[in-house]
């Protein structure tokens, strides 16, 4: 074993997380490095988050272009150039690669580019990028290494190359016929992503439903809208097997209630679910335990199994979130400092971008169901919102859970136009814990979308009488 160099705090990944708790306590006088195989900041500004919105947000302008006649502006044909399309996303990423740079100088935390595996408790030899090896041991280490893209085992699949969230957001073309497996979150984001671009899109999802997290009128409204936009759509689809190389022609064979088909098209998008990044990166030289699904086991302080170890983000098991892992920043920030912060009290919303998008906090109908928690729950069109009639965003609608015994909000979940602003609303009045009342009878601006959280509370069933 090469010198050991010795650190205060040691970090093995730059995610969102990992990289503000460096800053941190580089700013606050730590010895800190960071290891990092790749991406300067993490894979959400680099290829995940702030990528896929930009693209998203290209695909929708092209998307308006083409209905500027609805809004009364005549326009010429609209063609895509997919390499500008790129290139926008490139130039963002390239800014916040720069700035990433700039914050580990100005922090004093150090930045090391290279493959990190643990050798023994808490130490590090780290292959460096440029050449040659060093070992690095810390006093405390946390771990941030993240998730990447499950390829499922399909006869075929591995073969055909197929895309991956990564590879889809760095295309200088539009595919003819994107195949796209899984109909999650990210499939769903890139299918509309594509379609809108000008690509024929198939859904390939095994589950009888869209997004099978959420209640069914959430996944059917859904449906309905990428159907309206022509993408088509098979559920209840086991693929069997892949011929040919993505990029060029395919065929997927699946299996459904009907019998079995085939699915040509020329690309084929993997959006199937996500691995953690704990293989041979010797984790047992370390002590650190993994669960069933190959994740670090940690506890509700983000602990791990071993001493002075901690785990950030989705490779701890957390939700899938960059908004999570920064609370995950928080927690470990604050512990390390001898506080007593914990998972166990967060309320975790998320966007679906979506358009129009999804947002949800808290609980959903199903989630109650199963969780037997009593609760009244109403609904309101987003075409009963007067901000819509203006912006003709008529899709989906607004849907509140209050307790049964009680006037807590539980849970709300929107598709509609400005759903993750509207549901920051919601969420803070949940984080208060006021009356829902409160909410319903407030003063809200005319004309925007969060008006229509009046109309929507108004329409719960009054408290059953003890």
């Amino acid at each position: 074993m090469s010198h050991i160099e010795q650190f205060d705090t040691l970090i093995l990944g730059s995610g969102q997380g990992g990289k503000l708790l460096a800053w941190h306590l580089g700013r606050s006088g730590q010895r800190v490095a960071v290891v990092e195989r790749q991406w300067v900041g993490g894979s959400c500004p680099a290829v995940a988050c702030l990528p896929s919105k930009n693209e998203i947000w290209s695909a929708r302008v092209a998307h308006l272009t083409r209905h500027a006649g609805d809004f009364g502006t005549t326009t010429g044909s609209v063609a895509i150039d997919m390499t500008k399309v790129r290139d926008r996303k490139r130039a963002m990423v390239e800014r916040e690669a720069a700035f990433h740079v700039q914050a580990y100088a100005s922090s004093g935390a150090e930045l090391i580019m290279g493959n990190g595996r643990f050798v023994a408790p808490r130490t590090i030899e780290v292959q460096l990028n440029d050449g040659g090896t060093r070992t690095l041991s810390g006093n405390q280490v946390v771990v941030n290494v993240g998730t990447h893209a499950a390829i499922p085992d399909v006869p075929g699949l591995a073969a055909a190359e197929p895309l991956t969230h990564i590879g889809a957001l760095d295309l200088d073309r539009v595919p003819t016929h994107l195949i796209v497996l899984g109909g999650g979150y990210i499939g769903v984001e890139m299918a509309q992503a594509y379609r809108r671009f000008g690509s024929r899109v198939t859904i390939i999802e095994r589950s009888t439903r869209l997004m099978a997290r959420e209640d069914a009128d959430v996944s059917d409204e859904m449906l309905r809208i990428l159907r309206a936009e022509e993408i088509e759509v098979v559920l209840d689809a086991h693929v069997l097997s892949v011929e040919g190389r993505s990029g060029t022609q395919v065929r997927i064979v699946v299996r459904t209630p009907s019998g079995k088909q085939a699915v040509d098209g020329s690309d084929i998008l993997v959006a199937a679910g996500r691995v953690p990044n704990t293989r041979d990166i010797g984790l047992a030289h370390a002590g650190i335990e993994l669960d069933g699904r190959g994740f670090i086991r940690v506890n509700e302080r983000l602990q791990t199994s071993a001493p002075d170890v901690w785990a950030i983000g989705e490779v701890a098991g957390s939700p899938q979130f960059t908004h999570v892992s920064v609370d995950d920043f928080r927690i470990v920030r604050d512990n390390l400092a001898g506080g007593k912060r914990s998972t166990g009290d967060r309320l975790i919303p998320y966007t679906l971008f979506t358009d129009p998008p999804l947002a949800r906090v808290g609980l959903s109908e199903s989630d109650a169901q199963r969780q037997g928690i009593p609760v009244r729950v109403a609904t309101l069109p987003m075409s009963n919102v007067l901000r819509t009639e203006a912006t003709d965003e008529t899709q989906g609608f607004m849907k509140v859970l209050v307790g049964a015994n009680d006037d807590r909000i539980l849970g709300f979940t929107m598709i509609g136009s400005e759903a993750g602003e509207v549901m920051a609303a919601m969420q803070t009045a949940m984080l208060a814990g006021l009356p829902y009342q409160r909410l319903r009878d407030a003063v809200i601006s005319h004309l925007t979308i969060a008006e229509g959280l009046g109309p929507l509370l108004s329409k719960l069933p009054e408290r059953a009488p003890n």
